[in-house]
């Protein structure tokens, strides 16, 4: 217990004294996690809206896999992101395999239909209430898209700070397809694991905690935004 104490003590220094190689990690985590988060909703929420709203052929099958792929496992996700970047792959030429962009691309992968799905049913749901109203009102679909995504901003957010929570904790898939490279590719997660496996305890609590952190500030974010949503249709 006091050699937790101890390193738990020394964890919060290395916070609080803003240690560089801890910040470094963070950082890009927080780079990559974003980018990946704001990729997946310009792809996701009009998406979503879409499936919710329009009626065309594959859309039932379309709908069944964005509600597999919200549970596929990551590393299946990183596998196959890992043969399409790899050399033998069809953008191997890129060589975008073990760099940030990867792990973007992976944590894409792994966003997009948690927001899509969540969008679908949170459009369909305002579909529902509103759709008499704005038939009267003389609305044609695209308008109608438009509108019902303004009207549920709120709840869209909420869809939007999950895929956020979903990519920040992601190990699997990025480790794959990053490779865990110091100054390079190494993320919160991925150092958390490999930190802990060399014994260090310090850097490994610290990052934990910022991540427990970043967890609780979208927990509260998400409730925040659902509150509003709440207070709007109230």
């Amino acid at each position: 217990m006091n050699d937790f104490s101890q390193a738990f003590l020394k964890a919060i220094q290395l916070i609080i004294q803003l240690d560089p190689d801890l910040i470094e990690i963070v950082a890009l985590s927080l780079q990559v996690s974003l980018t990946a988060v704001f990729i997946a909703g310009l792809i996701g929420l009009p998406l979503g809206a879409a499936l919710a709203l329009y009626r065309f052929f594959g859309r039932g099958l379309l709908v069944a896999l964005l509600n597999t792929f919200m549970g596929l496992p990551p590393v299946v996700v990183g596998l196959v992101v890992y043969l399409i970047l790899s050399r033998s792959g069809p953008l191997g030429a890129l060589g975008l395999l073990f760099t940030p962009t990867a792990m973007v691309i992976a944590q894409v992968f792994l966003v997009t239909p948690i927001i899509a799905a969540l969008t679908r049913q949170t459009v369909m749901d305002a579909n529902d209430e509103f759709h008499a109203q704005l038939r009267a009102l003389g609305a044609k679909s695209p308008n109608m898209m438009n509108t019902l995504l303004w009207e549920t901003r709120y709840s869209l957010v909420t869809n939007v700070f999950a895929g956020f929570g979903r990519a920040i904790a992601e190990v699997g898939a990025v480790l794959i397809v990053g490779g865990n490279i110091n100054h390079n590719t190494r993320v919160m997660t991925t150092s958390i694991a490999l930190e802990t496996s060399k014994g260090n305890i310090e850097l490994a609590l610290a990052l934990g905690v910022i991540l427990i952190t970043l967890s609780l500030i979208v927990t509260s974010a998400v409730m925040s935004a659902r509150h509003a949503a709440h207070k709007m249709y109230t």
